[in-house]
C-alpha cells in the first residue's frame, strides 16, 4: 500500500518562504509522477506543482509560477515544494499526491495516491 507523508507546512508572513517534503513508502515499481494539490475551504481543489519522476518535467499552476520549485531527491521517492513570496490567497491544507499512471500526470487529475496534508497559512 503506498504511503504519502507530508511535513513543512506552519504559519507565515506574507512575503516568506516554507519548504513541503512528502515521503513515499511502499512503492512496488517507479512512479510515473508526483505533484502538490492544495484546497482552501469553501474553494475547489487546486493542483500547484507536478513533476515527472523520468526527466523531472515540471508544471505548475498560473498562480504559483515564478514562486513555487518542486524537485525530488535523486531516489525520486521524495518530493519538495520550496514556496517562496508567499501570499494570503496561498493559505490552504497542502497535499502530496502519486500515481504510477502517465495519463494522470496532469494538474488537474486524481493522482490515486495522496497525503494527509499539512497545513499552510500565510498571514498579511
Amino acid at each position: 500500500q503506498v504511503q504519502l507523508v507530508e511535513s513543512g507546512g506552519g504559519s507565515v508572513q506574507a512575503g516568506g518562504s516554507l519548504r513541503l517534503s512528502c515521503a513515499t513508502f511502499g512503492l512496488t515499481y517507479s512512479l510515473a509522477c508526483m505533484g502538490w494539490f492544495r484546497q482552501a475551504p469553501g474553494k475547489e481543489r487546486e493542483g500547484v506543482a507536478i513533476i515527472w519522476t523520468a526527466g523531472g518535467i515540471q508544471h505548475y499552476a498560473d498562480s504559483v509560477q515564478g514562486r513555487f520549485t518542486i524537485s525530488q531527491d535523486n531516489a525520486q521517492n521524495t518530493v519538495f515544494l520550496q514556496m517562496n513570496s508567499l501570499k494570503p490567497e496561498d493559505t490552504a491544507m497542502y497535499y502530496c499526491a502519486a500515481t504510477y499512471v502517465s495519463s494522470r500526470c496532469n494538474l488537474e487529475a486524481n493522482f490515486g495516491y495522496r497525503g494527509q496534508g499539512t497545513q499552510v497559512t500565510v498571514s498579511s
